[in-house]
């Protein structure tokens, strides 16, 4: 056999695994919606309000490749089979300046999004590209879809008949992001989940946080074997890139989200429908 013959073998593999690992990751990946369960346990969560289970979803990004209002709608069916006591909404409901992608105005994502049901109720916080168009229009629309805003805000709510409180923290990127403002109304000791859009603001979290739930990293988008997450948009890096993380006694959980933003792409991190049950 002829060298560049031998030669050419080789080259021709490595190319038709890269075309293939390229078309998974920016046709078929970014489409897979996934229902991923995880259990968040938690040393000081409360033994009277039982276990519960929480749906979080974050980035929609409505517009972005594969992300369409029909998704949307499938996602909410998704959700309200898994039955969750309680739904999160940590924001990026809206896309700027992805490849491949179009603008969607927030009222057709807040439609989308009306159907959604907990018993214990649906709640959503604002993220960055929701403040970079235009937040009190965002905001509209979800309370319009009676979806409640929780914006440096505070609100009870009954699990296992006991007050449980799920706190809103504005996004640390185009916001105040006043943590002290949103835990104002919550009495000492009581127990209290916050939602919020940037992860990187748990450092800011006081211990009496029983449990911060987070998104906007996209988990990374890519992970790639033995380089792992190449871009985080995080300061803290891959720190508080994707998933449960209990640091100095307090906990965190970052949802790797639904749409993807500036690249449309993802590698081995899937969009998500994050399902955490909290408890001891």
């Amino acid at each position: 056999m002829p060298r560049r013959r031998r030669r050419a073998g080789p080259a021709l593999a490595i190319l038709t695994v890269g075309l293939s690992l390229a078309g998974w990751a920016v046709l078929i990946e970014p489409a897979r919606v996934v229902t991923r369960e995880r259990a968040v346990p938690i040393a000081r969560w409360p033994a009277a309000l039982g276990p519960l289970k929480i749906a979080a979803l974050a980035d929609l990004h409505t517009g972005a490749p594969h992300v369409t209002v029909e998704k949307l709608r499938d996602i909410v069916t998704s959700v309200n089979a898994a039955r969750p006591d309680l739904i999160v909404l940590l924001g990026d409901y809206v896309i700027h300046g992805v490849a491949g992608g179009r603008f969607v105005e927030p009222e057709p994502t807040a439609a989308a999004l009306r159907d959604l049901r907990a018993p214990l109720g649906v709640f959503a916080v604002l993220g960055n590209h929701d403040w970079w168009y235009d937040g009190a229009r965002v905001t509209r629309a979800l309370e319009g879809a009676g979806i409640r805003v929780l914006e440096d805000a505070a609100v009870s709510v009954t699990a296992n008949d006991r007050s449980l409180w799920i706190a809103g923290v504005s996004d640390v990127l185009t916001r105040r992001a006043d943590v002290t403002r949103a835990l104002a109304a919550v009495p000492d000791g009581a127990p209290v989940i916050v939602l919020t859009h940037n992860p990187d603001l748990f450092v800011r979290m006081p211990a009496r946080v029983l449990l911060t739930l987070a998104g906007h990293t996209h988990g990374g988008q890519v992970n790639l074997p033995v380089l792992g997450r190449l871009i985080v948009p995080s300061r803290y890096g891959e720190r508080y890139a994707i998933g449960h993380v209990h640091e100095n006694g307090s906990d965190l959980f970052v949802t790797p989200g639904v749409g993807t933003s500036i690249v449309p792409l993802r590698f081995r991190v899937p969009p998500e429908i994050s399902l955490i049950t909290v408890g001891r």
